[in-house]
């Protein structure tokens, strides 16, 4: 029994003890946790001191008060340590003296920047006047040149690093009057290869309509140099009726040097343009793929250098490669230095030799002795990139473009090779 008892009371003594050391412990955790937030508080202000060498404070309580052309815009402010010496200088004079030094220093930065900053409090308030960034307007920009001429303004630049040309398309001046009250188009395409073309559409209508359209073209840049851009005009009645205003053929060789300059190139009227020294022809291409059919109207030629007063035809080939697949002659007109034939012919064509067919046309005034070749006055190739160039390239693909579509342009004769 005594036994217990003295096992009690050793008990009891270490529960004391026990409960009395970790009152102590609770204690002395609570007085670390207020000294530690008294000095947090101490160490932050809840008003940053700004020094007299940093930039001004841009404050975001200000308050709605920005104008509508102005696009407010704020600074986080620049907290620069300080060191104890600072923070415990009890010299009331030369805490005047900074002052003063930090309000000079903020008002000449406000007399310097008064262009660009609106003061609403003691700091200045910084905001971007939208007025001053904005486009002048594009007559003045881009004024066209003067003369009458139908005149298309445009840019190129290709960036090497995307192989991307980049085509801007401004606008177009001293448009025909008959025109005025039509919508412009502009079909963009990017020859040889490009068979499917960009369209960009007037945004308003009268003399000079504007585009300020943009059209990537995807090319390499091994090949840019040969390419050529083909631009055609076309004016659009309320009907849907389509007219032929012109065209600008730009070929990129050598004119990437000065990249997005502006550039002013007059059209080439279809029905003006000035007659090539042998003469032009007149033809029209349309095809079928269904069909298979490749269908060829000769309509007239002008400006033609007559031999003799003998009538005259027009010898068509159809080529593929090397190899002439089929000859067809015109109707025999009367010689004259514009005639017109208006001769219709068809010729069988699948569409897997689009690509590597072309028609070569001759014109022909035979001789009188029957027994003599006739005589050449001018030979024309209209065909894909393995024969043709410029307008005759362009003829190919507008005919594979507009299915069913017969496509009529103005050609100039050349001399046989």
């Amino acid at each position: 029994m005594a036994d217990q008892v003295l096992l009690l009371s050793v008990g009891l003594s270490l529960g004391l003890v026990l409960l009395v050391l970790l009152s102590l412990v609770l204690l002395c955790l609570r007085r670390r946790k207020k000294n530690g937030q008294s000095q947090y508080q101490e160490l932050f202000s809840t008003v940053p001191s700004v020094p007299a060498c940093s930039a001004p404070v841009i404050l975001v309580s200000q308050g709605s008060w920005a104008s509508p052309n102005e696009i407010p815009f704020t600074l986080p402010p620049r907290f620069i340590t300080q060191n104890n010496g600072n923070l415990r200088n009890d010299n009331t004079e030369e805490k005047e003296e900074e002052e003063e030094e930090m309000k000079t220093d903020v008002q000449r930065d406000i007399l310097a920047h008064r262009g660009s900053l609106s003061v609403r409090s003691w700091y200045p308030v910084g905001s971007v006047l939208a007025g001053l960034y904005t486009a002048a307007p594009l007559n003045e920009v881009v004024a066209p040149p003067p003369g009458m001429a139908t005149r298309l303004c445009f840019s190129v630049e290709y960036r090497h690093s995307s192989e991307q040309l980049m085509v801007s398309l401004f606008r177009l001046s001293n448009l025909l009057p008959r025109f005025h009250g039509n919508v412009t188009l502009v079909e963009l395409r990017l020859l040889p290869d490009d068979r499917r073309p960009r369209q960009a559409k007037a945004r308003g209508t009268g003399p000079d309509p504007e585009f300020n359209d943009c059209f990537v073209f995807q090319t390499s840049g091994v090949y840019v140099h040969e390419s050529t851009l083909s631009m055609c005009v076309l004016s659009v009645e309320q009907d849907g009726k389509r007219h032929a205003v012109g065209r600008v053929l730009f070929s990129l060789e050598g004119e990437l040097g000065q990249a997005g300059r502006v550039l002013w190139r007059d059209l080439e009227p279809e029905e003006d343009t000035q007659c090539s020294e042998l003469g032009d022809m007149q033809i029209s291409l349309s095809y079928s793929s269904s069909l298979q059919r490749l269908s060829v109207v000769v309509l007239r030629a002008r400006g033609l250098q007559l031999l003799t007063d003998a009538g005259m035809c027009v010898q068509v080939s159809l080529q593929i490669h090397t190899q002439v697949v089929k000859t067809k002659r015109s109707c025999v007109v009367k010689g004259e230095k514009d005639p017109l034939f208006n001769y219709r012919m068809t010729f069988k064509l699948r569409p897997q030799h689009l690509d590597e067919a072309c028609l070569r046309f001759e014109l022909q005034q035979p001789n009188d002795s029957r027994s003599e070749p006739p005589s050449q006055l001018g030979v024309l190739v209209v065909g894909p990139f393995m024969y043709a160039r410029g307008l005759q390239l362009q003829h190919w693909m507008d005919m594979i473009n507009k299915a069913q579509e017969p496509v009529k342009l103005w050609h100039g004769l050349g001399r046989s090779t």
